[in-house]
């Protein structure tokens, strides 16, 4: 439960940091700064990624104590491949090659990569020993340094480029706070074993290519609306992509971070069969989740946006989520709920092949629709690469035989969200505000959990419960 809360403190976090360098940097330097950190995400997904699925599928406790051949690899790794990147970087910068960002933000985006990768890799590793709080301290400490660093960044000097600053250094001094308990003793670079490094990335790599691919959908989009539009309607764009696709995506690494890990051990100690029935839970635990915040979303958006969103990106902000809202389902349904099929299994090529699809029917689309004087055209090429990526996905897993979700609890999850919506839509005529989005939250999430209460939607009931008995005893013990 303690590295649920910290993965929420850090969603809640994100989400501040987010809105702070939004307000105070404003559409055009947002912009900016929107298109450097999605350079820095993709290239630290293309680069380090291969590493933190690794420690995540195979690094554990026992493995720590038993064989440090795989952390010392890990470790090597991670050395060779950003001095490799730092030296085709510079190499790309004395070539003279021009980018719609200026250099400085790309040298500046490819630094974050190289932190996050580390903060994200280290973070991988504690996870996977379920070493809670020292999970903990680490999102304490960087979130603390962030809102610090990168939101007054933002704030004294209006420059992307001071805010980007602000966020390596939050999240380097997090991983040097922390850097004796995340060293595993007594392994050296000697125990690096090539064989290990393969197996690595033959797992891995695939899954890196698929999030990479559709990583550079949202980043192309980014750049082809700085070019149209300019960099006010990026930021925009970014804002509004931003904002929901952490919405959807924390609410799904949330879930994530838990269930796979389970899903992994129960691999490791009683074979393909249970994990396969496992994965199947944890799809429909996701499914259960994540539609009915995607459709809460888009029901409180006008509050949501009245609330939350700096004024500058309003109006803009709600019709680009609005269209954006059935793609950022399918990343999650992606990456959360039909991926695992094939991680489990050790089968990554088919995300490729879906990823590759959801990348040639993005530029269709925009070719295809007609154009407008904003970025809408945009945004609803997004959704419909990423609603073909899900289909094309799920018709490959088909072919594998795979457990599938219970069809009681698919329908169950789409009667409750119904019944959700239908209470709540007379409210999202109400004038938006603060006390609005309270009734909306508190009326949609009670209706739910009625449903989830009365007929154990996805085990949900079940499995509440059996995460309430040890604190309620405890309660219990000490009055």
């Amino acid at each position: 439960m303690r590295v649920l809360a910290a993965f929420f403190f850090n969603i809640l976090c994100n989400f501040a940091i987010g809105l702070l360098v939004a307000k105070f940097l404003g559409p055009a330097e947002y912009g900016r700064f929107a298109l450097a950190f999605a350079v820095a995400i993709a290239v630290q997904c293309a680069f380090f990624d291969c590493l933190r699925l690794g420690a995540t599928r195979f690094y554990s406790e026992r493995v720590r104590a038993e064989d440090p051949a795989l952390r010392a690899t890990l470790d090597t790794a991670f050395i060779i491949i950003a001095l490799s990147m730092g030296v085709a970087a510079s190499l790309m910068f004395l070539s003279g090659v021009h980018f719609t960002l200026s250099n400085g933000l790309i040298a500046l985006a490819l630094i974050a990569a190289v932190s996050n990768g580390v903060f994200d890799y280290n973070t991988a590793l504690v996870r996977a020993r379920f070493h809670d709080r020292l999970y903990t301290r680490l999102v304490l400490v960087k979130n603390a340094l962030a809102l610090l660093l990168t939101g007054g960044g933002a704030f004294l000097f209006g420059s992307a480029k001071m805010a980007l600053i602000g966020s390596i250094i939050s999240i380097s001094g997090a991983i040097i706070t922390a850097r004796a308990a995340l060293r595993d003793h007594g392994v050296t670079r000697q125990h690096a074993s090539f064989a290990i490094a393969r197996s690595i990335f033959a797992y891995s790599l695939p899954i890196v290519l698929a999030n990479v691919l559709y990583l550079s959908i949202p980043l192309a989009n980014r750049a082809i609306v700085a070019t149209l539009y300019g960099f006010s309607e990026t930021g925009q764009f970014s804002l509004a992509y931003d904002l929901g696709s952490k919405a959807i995506q924390a609410i799904g690494s949330t879930l994530d971070v838990v269930l796979f890990q389970i899903a992994v051990a129960l691999h490791d100690q009683h074979g393909p069969s249970k994990a396969k029935d496992q994965v199947a839970r944890n799809m429909a635990i996701v499914i259960a989740v994540v539609l009915p915040a995607c459709t809460g979303i888009w029901l409180t958006l006008p509050s949501i946006e009245h609330v939350i969103v700096p004024v500058a990106y309003r109006g803009p902000f709600a019709k680009l989520l609005t269209l954006m809202m059935a793609g950022l389902f399918s990343s999650a349904l992606i990456l959360f709920g039909i991926s695992p099929i094939f991680q489990i299994a050790k089968r990554t090529a088919p995300l490729i092949a879906a990823a590759v699809i959801a990348c040639i029917v993005d530029p269709l689309l925009i070719i295809v629709l007609p154009k407008n004087p904003d970025a809408s055209s945009l945004a609803i090429a997004q959704t419909g690469a990423y609603i073909a990526a899900l289909v094309a996905l799920i018709v490959m897993a088909s072919f594998s035989k795979p457990q599938w979700p219970r069809l009681r609890d698919l329908a169950l999850t789409a009667l409750a969200t119904a019944a959700m919506a239908a209470a709540l839509l007379p409210l999202r005529q109400h004038n938006p505000g603060f006390l609005t989005l309270f009734g909306q939250v508190v009326a949609g999430l009670l209706i739910y959990s009625l449903f989830v209460y009365f007929f154990d939607i996805a085990n949900m009931r079940e499995i509440i419960i059996a995460r309430l008995r040890p604190i309620l005893a405890r309660l219990q013990a000490s009055s």
